[in-house]
């Protein structure tokens, strides 16, 4: 059985959001399990989905991808 990495994908634009899914569903060890339009709801669907990896826009209302990731760290 492939391990797939479980993805994230935390983007404001919902075409960002539509196309990078989109183009890492077509890769067979990648599985996209939620997208997400800000930090403040990527943190919930962190904690639910539990994902490998989480791709994050730099700039986003509510909080900034750096400024998410070190809060996500700790």
């Amino acid at each position: 059985m492939l391990n797939r990495i479980r993805v994230l994908v935390v983007d404001d634009s919902a075409i960002v959001r539509k196309i990078l899914s989109d183009a890492l569903a077509h890769e067979v060890d990648i599985e996209i399990v939620g997208t997400a339009p800000d930090p403040l709801v990527a943190r919930s669907k962190i904690e639910s989905l539990k994902p490998d990896v989480i791709t994050l826009d730099i700039e986003m209302p509510r909080m900034d991808g750096l400024t998410f990731l070190r809060k996500i760290m700790h």
